[in-house]
């Protein structure tokens, strides 16, 4: 299911979608394509690396009164013209799809590949042309039914979500020789069930009920990983004003995490296999990396002044301590779209990417990025009322151990005639568990990185425009004896269609700096010719 799970994905939703539904809008487009690419090294060494591309890819949409679903899918092979370059392969893609099946029954799926730094301490590449260290391919996929009906004034919701997540060992990570060894993220499947029942203020009772549960179930390969999670709630939400109310919440939780150790050699270190991931002792007993049972509650409010402006804002107790989270919508306008969230959870690398899959938008931008993590950053939405998301969050690095993630999203996207453009930015936490005196574990461990995107789009008419990307990161490992590191990087892009053949012109600068070593600098151009099926 690797490189194949975004495509498959991706078409089992397609066929999904109603052939009979009436389209507002409808399009398809498989296209090849043909590039040739420079990259020069600015530090010093004045060496320039060029490689050809081959690539396909399909980029189809379509949105009806039944459906909602836009794919955009690249596979790119990239031939070396020297030695000191490695071909490679290259599948970038999203696939977003809401289904009405029936009346009040929908699908939910979503499909990602994309490239993503692995080690927290390595390299953190921004433009992705030529020889990067660090980097690993990632495909992830979710999908499933989601029910919403009623049973006289109670609002009845269930949904099911399948997922998995696989992630291709990354060659050098550009960590110093002899440093702390960590385990490589191999692939994890997970199941979803959640389900509550609801009356909304005034119907039965002055305040809103709701009543809900949830179970969640994700196993890894890694060390035999497995992530079991459970709760039940009761909510209230009492109405203040037309615009404001006060809301609050109880309940109980149940997570548990846990593990089996690393096989170890004679001299006690970690066996691993070629792939550089820890060996399984299939004879340890089952360890425990994070338990947590018991009453979990929050309060706080919600602001609704207009159909255009919603504001969440929760405080409670819940994983042993205090936890906020909140989310603020605006749209002040059809063409212009805000959303900030603040999240908190205990999860998994494959968890938490599947979440995050699962909020972007069904109708989104294709940014028209020759070098950049393509999908693994900011998506900016295409339609009034969805801003987008970000997933740099769950990038700053591939982790195979369970965390708890904490921090802060914001994404703003517009449309406006010829113009596009969007901007995101974030905080990232995540804090590592592992088994009570596993000696070559990150427990207790804390990354932290920021990040900020930015992008605009022009068209000049038709048949041409310009697209420009400007990204900056910064990261930090808890591990000891780590440094800050700092990326930044700019892509610019001009491209141009005749009839069924286009062509397209790019240009990037990157920089990759950490503190106390040399900084890296380099810069690439592309030219590449289309044909469009």
């Amino acid at each position: 299911m690797k490189r194949a799970s975004l495509l498959g994905a991706a078409c089992a939703i397609a066929l999904a979608a109603p052939a009979h539904a009436e389209g507002r809008h409808k399009s398809i487009s498989p296209y090849i394509e043909l590039g040739q690419t420079a990259v020069a090294d600015l530090s010093g060494d004045d060496d320039v690396l060029t490689y050809s591309t081959v690539a396909a890819g399909v980029d189809a949409d379509l949105h009806s009164n039944r459906a909602d679903l836009q794919v955009s899918y690249r596979y790119e092979r990239r031939i070396a013209w020297s030695k000191r370059l490695a071909d490679s392969d290259v599948h970038s893609g999203l696939a977003r799809a809401v289904v009405k099946v029936a009346s009040g029954v929908s699908l939910d799926g979503g499909a990602l590949a994309t490239r993503s730094r692995f080690d927290i301490r390595g390299a953190a590449p921004v433009n992705l042309a030529g020889n990067v260290d660090n980097i690993s391919q990632v495909y992830s996929v979710y999908a499933g039914p989601t029910l919403a009906t009623n049973a006289g004034p109670v609002a009845v919701n269930a949904a099911y979500r399948y997922g998995y997540t696989k992630v291709e060992a990354p060659r050098a990570t550009g960590v110093a020789p002899g440093a702390r060894p960590l385990d490589v993220f191999d692939s994890a499947q997970g199941h979803v069930v959640t389900a509550s029942a609801g009356v909304k203020a005034g119907d039965v009772l002055p305040v809103g009920v709701t009543v809900s549960g949830a179970y969640e179930r994700d196993t890894a390969t890694q060390l035999s990983q497995r992530y079991e999670g459970k709760y039940g709630r009761g909510d209230v939400v009492l109405p203040v004003t037309r615009t404001l109310a006060l809301r609050a919440g109880a309940g109980y939780e149940k997570i548990k995490i846990t593990q089996k150790d690393a096989l170890l050699d004679g001299g006690g270190n970690p066996v691993t296999d070629r792939n550089g991931r820890y060996v399984t002792d299939q004879a340890s007993p089952r360890r425990i990396a994070y338990e947590t049972d018991g009453l979990i509650y929050d309060a706080g409010v919600i602001w609704r002044p207009s159909p255009r402006t919603m504001l969440t804002a929760n405080v409670g107790k819940r994983y042993g301590g205090t936890s906020y989270t909140g989310a603020f919508s605006y749209a002040p306008s059809r063409s212009v779209s805000f959303q900030l969230g603040v999240y908190d959870a205990v999860t998994t690398f494959g968890r938490q990417l599947q979440d995050g899959i699962s909020r972007l938008p069904t109708s989104f931008i294709d940014q028209r990025d020759a070098f950049g993590q393509q999908f693994g950053g900011c998506t900016f939405g295409n339609t009034a009322g969805s801003a987008g998301g970000c997933l740099n969050g769950v990038f700053q690095s591939i982790s195979s151990s369970s965390y708890r993630a904490r921090g802060v999203d914001a994404i703003l996207s517009a449309n406006r005639g010829p113009f596009s453009y969007g901007i995101g930015a974030g905080y990232a936490n995540r804090k590592f568990f592992a088994p009570e005196g596993e000696r070559f574990s990150v427990d207790g461990v804390e990354d932290q990185s920021y990040y900020a995107q930015a992008y605009v789009g022009a068209a000049f008419d038709r048949d041409s425009g310009i697209t420009a990307d400007v990204i900056a990161n910064y990261y930090k490992s808890g591990i000891a004896g780590t440094r800050g590191i700092y990326s930044e990087g700019a892509t610019a892009t001009y491209y141009r269609t005749f009839g069924r053949l286009g062509a397209t012109a790019t240009a990037g600068i990157y920089n990759f700096s950490q503190q106390g070593l040399r900084d890296q600098t380099s810069a690439q151009g592309q030219v590449a010719m289309r044909y469009q099926f």
